[in-house]
């Protein structure tokens, strides 16, 4: 299981000598280079590696930050998410823009000791109710606690696949609270169909409208009128919250993201921005599941965010949903804003 990907010196970004904390790049780079920094703190685990043998904390003491906490799932006692805080007195430059804490989440980790658990998580990802498990409990006390312990203080939220999922979760319940956090989402996986393979254009926008049209349908048939009004409010209320979504269109885990917000602008422009508006509110698994009297949250549903696309070569899918490819140096990206209103 031990790989040269463990290793800071060999794959992380060794150039970021000096962090500008205005830089969207630099942001973004250590951002992802935490969040492997918990893939490789549960790996150091499984394989026993322990001080000074172990790899993970490579990967935030470059970047000058301390490990406060693991965050360990109490099913499997894996450790699942971490907190970490920068440490000012080692930094050279200014950190009027840095975070004081990030709390960075792991995606799924392929090994016998954490893959059961992992994949049933992702299910709760597909079911929509991640909110319903025990790791996302710890989580979201665990930076309620950081937050109201520093009420001022810049946090950041990130996570990689599984991981973004849970942040994206968290994230969400805190601007109910009205406390909005940064949040860079690497590759989170977002469940539908993955239109946005389809090379077709017209194909792909076909199924898109039909898509719309019927999820406003079965929402105006299904969802009892009372509900509307509160899930509009709820919807809205999310707009000021605009996470950063860091997508590969290679990835058709994470790729209908693209699609997803480009066909909201696509339909205002057609000038039926009304039923996207109302389709855009709801998933069709949700509102069957709702009409079932299921409790359902889906989390690819958000009104608005920051859509970073790395539309350069992909080697293969694991490359394209990696979290490696966040923190290279020289990627081609195409970054778009979308609001909600």
């Amino acid at each position: 299981m031990s790989s040269e990907k463990d290793i800071f010196s060999i794959c992380g970004p060794t150039y970021l000598t000096s962090v500008d904390w205005a830089c969207q790049h630099h942001c973004r780079s250590v951002a992802a280079s935490l969040v492997q920094a918990v893939y490789v703190l549960e790996r150091d685990r499984q394989l026993n590696r322990q001080f000074p043998g172990a790899f993970a904390p490579h990967w935030w003491e470059f970047f000058h930050f301390d490990l406060i906490r693991k965050l360990v799932d109490d099913a499997d006692n894996s450790i699942f998410g971490a907190i970490f805080e920068l440490n000012p007195n080692s930094q050279t430059g200014s950190i009027s823009n840095a975070p004081r804490f990030v709390v960075a989440f792991r995606g799924t980790i392929t090994e016998q000791d954490s893959i059961s658990r992992d994949v049933t998580l992702n299910l709760h990802v597909i079911q929509n109710s991640l909110h319903t498990t025990s790791r996302f409990l710890i989580a979201m006390q665990a930076v309620k606690n950081v937050a109201s312990a520093f009420p001022n203080s810049v946090i950041w939220l990130a996570g990689h696949s599984l991981g973004s999922a849970l942040a994206m979760l968290v994230a969400r319940n805190m601007v109910k609270t009205g406390k909005l956090l940064d949040t860079f989402l690497f590759n989170p996986p977002f469940c539908g169909a993955p239109i946005e393979g389809i090379r077709d254009e017209r194909v792909k926008q076909g199924i898109r409208i039909a898509r719309s049209l019927i999820t406003a349908g079965l929402n105006i048939a299904l969802r009892p009128r009372e509900e509307r009004p509160i899930l509009e409010y709820s919807f809205s209320m999310m707009a000021a919250w605009a996470p950063q979504l860091f997508i590969n269109p290679n990835d058709h885990l994470c790729s209908e993201y693209i699609g997803y917000f480009e066909h909201r602008k696509n339909m205002e422009a057609f000038g039926v921005g009304s039923i996207e508006r109302l389709a855009t509110q709801n998933s069709i698994g949700d509102i069957f599941l709702k009409a079932l009297g299921r409790e359902s949250e889906p989390l690819h549903l958000l009104p608005s965010a920051n859509l970073t696309t790395n539309v350069g070569p992909a080697r293969d899918f694991k490359w394209a949903h990696g979290i490696q490819q966040w923190w290279q140096p020289d990627l081609n990206l195409v970054c778009k804003q979308y609001r909600y209103t």
